[in-house]
């Protein structure tokens, strides 16, 4: 069912309360969006800063409210029958993180699940706010019975504005006035208090998204941990594996995959390790990258088999995203020229220096049209379509698709 801004109803109409749900944001736009869920108190305050849950402060203390990720957005997982009594209400909430506004957005989309299954939905573009530059999207509260309200409004303030709108305070802001009571959005009318300082939160991470032909240098890690590169896309029913072409020093150069026989899920010395094969979108395949001194580079790729069918990797929303510490690194597939028959794609380089530095450079390099090989190296410039043919996922599916493609 679509919601509408400003819906309010009662839960038990459209899914089990009793049983865990989830809430999905995401948005599209050229900025950066951070998701949030925030538990609140009767007097609709965050009286206990451990339920701000978002990428830093991934769950609540029992666990009855968690975030992830996903691919333009993120999700929460919500079991209110195992939220404390102390909390009545749960408001999901998108903040933009740099220059511009929600009204500059494309599309920003709330849905609420259950099993899998799309339950509640709504979808609203830029047209629908002005210089708001943080929304509540959507709230559940308790009202004699678990309801919920399609909010989509917000604070032009940022997320500045939309903590002290909860009682609490942005780290760093210091002792700054609070701006203008905002009028409140849901039935629950809250008694002015003074505000309290919410929970230091840890650094932000870094969030940079690279264009094809730029770089940028990634931050030495003391505790020697991996960088983790993930493959994602958007589109329901596709498939698509993520590779890295590791190149040595000394010339040798080592597939790592999980979809062929001539790969390797770890390289020898162990520097370079595949987490498997993922098949449903939303899913991340993933690989771990750590510094080695006999390594030159790895070039990392996302292939899509025929049985996908043709579409560009822009139109299915294929990215990747690597992530160091509290840098992340995206590079999408941007390109609109691409045909909707190149099946491989290399997003770029992972370049390593010889003390230790490491460097992404972003390449986006397609393969030539129905091209079924994979990316090598002549020297070290990454070259499409010289290394071995992939094989097909799936004998029976991919044998058909062979066939017509042949």
């Amino acid at each position: 069912m679509e919601m509408q801004r400003g819906m309010r109803d009662k839960l038990a109409k459209y899914l089990a309360p009793e049983r865990a749900m989830e809430v999905e944001l995401s948005t599209v736009g050229s900025g950066t969006y951070d998701y949030a869920a925030f538990g609140l108190d009767a007097a609709e305050k965050l009286s206990d800063d451990r339920y701000m849950v978002f990428y830093n402060q991934p769950k609540s203390p029992e666990g009855a409210l968690t975030y992830r990720e996903i691919s333009g957005g993120g999700a929460f997982s919500l079991r209110l029958q195992d939220l404390p009594g102390k909390i009545n209400k749960v408001v999901f909430t998108v903040s933009l993180d740099g220059n511009g506004t929600m009204g500059e957005i494309t599309s920003h989309r709330v849905l609420i699940k259950q099993d899998g299954q799309e339950i509640l939905a709504a979808k609203l573009s830029g047209q629908d706010f002005q210089a708001e530059k943080a929304i509540i999207s959507l709230a559940i509260y308790r009202k004699g019975e678990w309801r919920f309200q399609m909010v989509a409004r917000g604070f032009n303030g940022g997320l500045g504005d939309l903590l002290r709108s909860f009682g609490g305070e942005e780290a760093g802001a210091g002792s700054q006035p609070a701006p203008p009571p905002v009028p409140p959005v849901s039935t629950v009318k809250a008694s002015p208090v003074p505000p309290v300082s919410a929970k230091p939160q840890p650094q932000k991470a870094e969030k940079v998204s690279l264009k094809k032909g730029q770089k940028i240098s990634l931050t030495k890690n003391d505790n020697n941990s991996p960088i983790i590169v993930e493959n994602g896309w958007t589109a329901k029913g596709k498939d698509y594996d993520l590779k890295a072409l590791v190149r040595y020093r000394d010339g040798r150069l080592i597939y790592v995959g999980a979809a062929n026989d001539d790969e390797v899920l770890i390289t020898p010395e162990g520097a370079i390790k595949h987490g498997g094969d993922v098949k449903n979108a939303g899913d991340m395949e993933r690989i771990e990258i750590k510094w080695h001194k006999d390594i030159a580079s790895v070039a990392v790729s996302s292939y899509s088999a025929l049985e996908n069918g043709t579409g560009s990797f822009r139109e299915y929303g294929v990215f990747v995203r690597i992530t160091n510490g509290k840098q992340i690194v995206e590079i999408p597939a941007a390109s609109t020229s691409a045909t909707y028959d190149s099946y491989t794609l290399c997003f770029g380089e992972i370049l390593f220096g010889q003390n230790g530095g490491l460097e992404v450079s972003a390449l986006e390099k397609y393969s030539a049209s129905g091209s079924e090989r994979r990316i090598g190296y002549q020297g070290d410039t990454v070259v499409m379509d010289i290394g071995p043919v992939g094989k097909f996922k799936g004998s029976i599916v991919g044998s058909f698709f062979k066939s017509l493609f042949s």
